[in-house]
């Protein structure tokens, strides 16, 4: 069996003192370029590993920041840890991610096995409205939630503007000469669905228009299928939550004989990658995922490090995206291939 190299070899061979072997691989110090090289050198040579067990140890922090999310196979989720995982990169972070599949009580299990195993810090995007941890996490683990603001927990965030994100979508359809609506909503008390159907609702009752009607169900595919078989007439326009339930959406009122757009007009709510190579190309509100992402852990490492002692909140802009699922005015048409 081979001899495990240790940093006392690394001296040796590099004509240095053990201390600083140390502070060349921990940055503990300021070290002279030449020797700093030297050292680099010997270690590469000899195939030197740190015990990053023992390090984290003796820094008090172990380098790994846990992230929670609702789903792991929604593109949304995946492009918001892209950005997360980006920052985290360029500070050799490591990022462990995990799903609770839109239930609350595996979340909860999930933040007691993440803060057991000394996480720096928790990114979350929460499954609910109500999570009974929330507030004991805070006081024992950095947190960040992403996506959702909790009524009543003082703690940073960072969210996209979905309530005027929303809102421009609808007085868009409203110009364009739409004038009856179903909106096919996420889960129920969310933070993203509560503030997309305040804009919903609050662009109608600015247009006068009172003939709509709202049906929650899930962040998917599956659930914008079943909620358009709901409907009991079809509208001039269904808003959807999500693209995901857009594109259930299309997909049923197709079965049902119905054309996109020229029956019916659908939207919906993030941009994925894939929404302007959907059949018809789909009128949505793009989110900034990576942004997302990259802004929340930025926030986290600051709290970890110390150099941020506010609550940042950040909210980020919005952009309506119009394409061919929707029938529109000649004035909007230029953003048509958006």
């Amino acid at each position: 069996m081979m001899k495990k190299v240790t940093i006392r070899d690394i001296a040796r061979e590099a004509g240095v003192s053990p201390s600083t072997v140390s502070r060349v691989i921990n940055k503990s110090a300021p070290v002279r370029k030449e020797l700093e090289e030297k050292v680099l050198e010997v270690i590469k040579k000899m195939g030197y590993t740190p015990n990053l067990v023992a390090r984290s140890l003796r820094k008090g922090y172990t380098d790994t920041v846990g992230f929670i999310v609702p789903d792991i196979t929604n593109p949304f989720f995946s492009l918001i840890i892209k950005g997360a995982e980006d920052f985290f990169k360029k500070k050799k972070i490591s990022l462990v991610v995990c799903s609770s599949n839109h239930d609350v009580k595996e979340e909860e299990k999930l933040i007691e096995m993440l803060v057991s195993k000394k996480m720096d810090g928790l990114l979350l995007i929460g499954a609910g409205s109500n999570n009974r941890l929330l507030s004991s996490i805070l006081n024992r683990v950095k947190v960040v939630f992403v996506d959702r603001v909790y009524e009543g927990y003082d703690a940073p965030y960072v969210v996209s503007d979905n309530y005027n994100g929303m809102k421009k979508l609808v007085w868009y359809l409203v110009k364009t000469g739409h004038r009856s609506f179903a909106f096919l909503n996420g889960e129920e008390g969310t933070y993203s669905a509560t503030e997309r159907l305040k804009g919903f609702v609050d662009a109608l009752k600015e247009a006068g228009i009172k003939d709509y009607v709202v049906f929650f169900g899930q962040f998917t595919y599956e659930s914008g299928f079943s909620l358009v078989k709901k409907l009991k007439k079809i509208p001039d326009a269904i808003v959807c939550g999500n693209d995901l339930m857009a594109y259930g959406a299309i997909d049923a009122l197709e079965e049902m004989g119905y054309g996109v757009p020229k029956d019916v007009s659908v939207t919906g709510f993030d941009d994925l990658p894939f929404s302007k190579h959907y059949k018809p190309s789909l009128t949505t509100v793009r989110q900034p995922f990576h942004a997302m992402g990259y802004e929340s852990a930025k926030i986290l490492h600051w709290m970890i490090s110390g150099k941020s002692k506010e609550n940042k909140k950040i909210v980020l802009e919005t952009e309506l995206i119009i394409r061919e699922s929707t029938k529109g005015g000649s004035e909007y048409e230029t953003n048509g291939n958006s």
